[in-house]
């Protein structure tokens, strides 16, 4: 069986991270290795993870590099390692024991498949369907959604993401100097079909997800992020980059207002302004 390499990214949760690593230790592939990344946290993690999971491979990247520079970190290790697939999968999510073996059954089914996708459901609505392995984008209006159905994709999520080796070779690893938080793995799917990469997604990866786990759904900080990622990738994949820009701001900017939130609305602006 082709070698695994999976990676949990790790920043000030590290309760979600353990209960992560518990289920994927139950998982019944027979060749994987378990990484735990800890992007500098503050609330004594590595620490924690020690004591509770001293087996656990723990990396400290020694300074909160976002989500692609502390993956990165973790995914440049395990192809030093020579690993044919990595799992990417958030430290917020918990998986059915079947999930690796589906995943990596469709990858082997298909050569041209570059990354392939869990159907992730709500963590607390253990039958709700959060996402179907990604997402697509309209370029035109800048906005991105989650598939809840199977479809054509234009992204996986980086909350659970296979990738073959050959692939991240080809296109290059997560854009995390463009990229701090959000959009990176947009991005990465838009580069892998750019070049010729398919995307899967294996129906019975199932994946268990909390969402924005890290800073909050409601949180201005998220917006920021969100917003300056997004300029950034319309700018490199948009047809009209400034009519999607201005859409897409635009719009959000318009449901804050409408909504009272206003420092949110501030957020978006200093996202679109330090883009």
């Amino acid at each position: 069986m082709k070698r695994v390499e999976i990676i949990v990214l790790n920043w000030n949760g590290w309760q979600d991270t353990l209960t992560c690593v518990s289920s994927l230790q139950h998982l019944d592939y027979p060749n994987f290795h378990v990484m735990v990344v800890d992007n500098d946290s503050s609330d004594g993690s590595p620490v924690h993870i020690r004591a509770h999971q001293p087996t656990v491979e723990l990396i400290q990247t020694g300074a909160n590099l976002g989500f692609g520079g502390g993956c990165n970190v973790g995914i440049q290790i395990a192809l030093d390692r020579g690993a044919q697939y990595i799992w990417l999968i958030n430290s917020d999510a918990t998986v059915d024991p079947g999930a690796l073996s589906a995943m990596v059954q469709t990858a082997e089914a298909n050569r041209d498949i570059g990354a392939v996708g869990s159907v992730l459901y709500e963590a607390h609505r253990v039958d709700d369907i959060q996402l179907w392995g990604g997402g697509k984008v309209q370029l035109w209006s800048g906005r991105s959604h989650h598939q809840r159905s199977p479809a054509r994709l234009d992204f996986i999520s980086g909350a659970s993401i296979l990738l073959r080796r050959e692939a991240l070779l080809a296109v290059g690893l997560l854009d995390n100097q463009s990229f701090f938080m959000y959009w990176e793995d947009t991005d990465l799917g838009f580069r892998l079909r750019a070049a010729g990469w398919k995307l899967g997604v294996a129906q019975d990866s199932r994946v268990w997800h909390k969402q924005s786990a890290s800073l909050g759904k409601r949180s201005p900080l998220l917006d920021e992020y969100f917003t300056r990622s997004g300029v950034r990738f319309l700018r490199r994949h948009a047809p009209f980059p400034i009519v999607s820009v201005l859409m897409m701001v635009g719009l959000m900017l318009l449901k804050r207002v409408l909504m009272g939130e206003l420092a949110r609305a501030r957020a978006v602006g200093k996202g679109l302004v330090s883009a």
